[in-house]
């Protein structure tokens, strides 16, 4: 496919186009299911799915809601919802009942496809829990106080209808034949490209989440110029395991890989020896994750029961990649081509990307540089003035790929997005002559202690260095002395004796007194976003905790995974636990 080809071309319509080239090609394999459709099959799975939709009475511009892993329904959704130019709404895994009440009240959704649920989480008795007004009611007729634009609720899974307000998706299907073919090619002629046609909630790390516009040429440019990067072809078979319900999952995975016709191979949740599985059963050419996805199915006990040799490229982004890392993905798993990608759900949602040829290093330093038709700038962040190369300051960005808008809300909007049509992203950054971008951190990340402006990246970088750790988060926490102090949060690699004196001294040898941490905490694992981004809030929850109860930090204790408690949090923090702060569950791992 040619840049041209894409130019103008909705969801629906991309496939359309793949599947009159390559009617008999594999489109989309899941490996534990045993299901593999050609294009010419999903095409008629996805257009039975659509018309069923249509038959709920849903119109062009209408908020469909998916809540749930990566199924093949999701998948089909995705596509569905694109030929009628219904708006698909993702909904985190992870979501509890006030979760899912904002999104679904704030999105004006007017249907809901869940499954029943994910590690434990019962997705009917939270929504339930939301809407008891469902064992009330008649489907496609819900009155659901608080949610006024839901109508219909349709289940996904082999489980009989729990309650009468809901649908079981077979029935759901059945409605395809109330509307003809003509009359969804009717409905699918009539859509642009600049319409809205997918909503994604940011991820939430302060304050509630905003609902990110997203246009079919947003995400249908954005994911191919992301496998030009890659240099994807109709050959290459796609590893999804990242979540659906993000750009990730939705952009870099499944539209990626169609607008290089090749195949779309997802797993339906997170288990490193399932993606090795699907892996070496499909021969993938190319796998997506975040650096702690790889690290651990690089370090699987079974690891070396798969043949990971047909991998060629794939997409690491999220959070930086240690070297050595990258190079186990590139030496051991033979991704040589790996890229690294960054961005955010406002632009679609990469920025930046390195290239297949670019050396290690770059791809551990550097975010790569920016895609074709995008821009971006390094401006002041006193001045808005533009930066020389190599100094520090906002990445701006501007393009086809920059948002439509956050959803009903205007003045979140125009502060995020310029009269000039900048999207101002809020990241710290530099930018070399070159063009290759290094992320420094959140402009609300650095810390400053005692008129010393410190970035946790810098400090990250070089604990990489000791050999006895296999990750680290670096952030600032309150000090009535400094105004801030630094702590460190770290994963040590298996066997390790590390001490926290052991990294202060480590630092107090190599570094500036001023950035060795003085609180560490050894941890088993981080709180993470469903974008697979650290909630660096949650790890200084962490660390005020102690000293908020004992007056004195306990530095070097190992932590258990994470547990929530709001109620510790200093001020700064407390807001973020209205939206319901929660241990990481499905997606967050991601």
């Amino acid at each position: 496919m040619q840049p041209e080809d894409v130019e103008g071309l909705t969801v629906g319509g991309l496939l359309d186009l793949v599947t009159e080239r390559r009617p008999e090609d594999d489109a989309l394999v899941y490996v534990d299911r045993g299901l593999r459709y050609s294009y010419a099959e999903f095409n008629e799975v996805v257009e039975r799915s659509a018309r069923a939709l249509m038959a709920l009475g849903l119109e062009k511009g209408d908020h469909v809601a998916v809540w749930g892993q990566n199924v093949p329904e999701w998948v089909t959704l995705q596509f569905a919802t694109g030929k009628i130019g219904a708006v698909l709404v993702t909904v985190n895994p992870a979501y509890k009942a006030n979760e899912l009440e904002y999104v679904l009240k704030q999105s004006d959704a007017a249907a809901l496809f869940l499954t029943e649920g994910v590690k434990g989480a019962d997705f009917v008795e939270i929504l339930q829990e939301t809407a008891p007004e469902l064992e009330d009611s008649e489907p496609g007729a819900l009155e659901i106080e608080g949610l006024p634009y839901l109508k219909h609720v349709v289940l996904i899974g082999d489980e009989a209808v729990p309650a009468p307000g809901i649908t079981g998706y077979e029935k759901f299907v059945e409605g395809a034949e109330k509307v003809s073919e003509d009359e969804l090619k009717e409905r699918q002629a009539s859509l642009s490209a600049d319409e809205v046609i997918n909503m994604q909630y940011t991820s939430g790390t302060t304050g509630f989440p905003k609902g990110v516009q997203l246009t079919h040429a947003n995400i249908v440019k954005n994911a191919f110029y992301i496998g030009e990067c890659m240099e994807l072809g109709p050959e290459d078979r796609v590893c999804i395991p990242v979540p659906f319900f993000h750009c990730f999952g939705c952009v870099l995975g499944t539209l990626n890989a169609v607008t290089h016709e090749g195949t779309m191979v997802p797993v339906e949740e997170f288990d490193p020896e399932a993606v090795l599985k699907a892996v070496h059963e499909e021969r993938c050419t190319a796998l997506l994750g975040v650096p702690t996805m790889f690290i651990a199915e690089l370090g699987h006990p079974e690891y070396e029961k798969y043949d990971t040799n047909s991998l060629r490229t794939g997409i690491m982004a999220g959070s930086p990649c240690p070297e050595e890392v990258m190079k186990q993905v590139v030496n051991d798993m033979g991704a040589e081509e790996i890229t690294i990608a960054y961005g955010q759900t406002e632009s679609s949602p990469v920025i930046t990307q390195t290239r297949t040829e670019d050396p290690i290093k770059l791809r551990v330093s550097t975010v790569g540089r920016k895609l074709p038709d995008v821009e971006v700038k390094i401006v002041d962040l006193e001045t808005g003035e533009e930066v020389e190369p190599g100094e520090q300051g906002d990445l701006c960005t501007r393009g086809y790929h920059v948002m439509k808008g956050y959803y009903k809300m205007p003045d979140e909007t125009e502060e995020a997005i310029d009269e000039d049509g900048w999207l101002h992203t809020g990241d710290l950054a530099t930018m070399d002559e070159d063009g290759y971008v290094k992320i420094m951190g959140r402009t609300d990340d650095t810390i400053i202690r005692g008129g010393e402006n410190v970035y946790p990246r810098e400090i990250e970088e070089f604990l990489y260095t000791h050999p006895e750790v296999s990750d680290v988060q670096v952030y600032g926490v309150p000090d009535e002395k400094y105004g801030e102090q630094i702590a460190a949060a770290i994963i040590t690699k298996s066997d390790s004796s590390l001490t926290a004196e052991d990294v202060k001294e480590f630092c107090r040898e190599n570094i500036a007194h001023y950035k060795v941490p003085e609180y560490v905490d050894f941890v088993e694992e981080y709180p993470m976003t469903a974008s697979g981004k650290i909630q660096k809030y949650k790890l200084r929850g962490r660390a005020l905790r102690p000293r908020t109860c004992r007056g004195r930090h306990l530095a070097g204790r190992r932590v258990l995974p994470f547990r929530d408690e709001p109620a510790l949090l200093g001020p700064r923090l407390r807001e973020v636990a209205q939206v319901g702060l929660r241990e990481p569950e499905y997606g967050d791992e991601a």
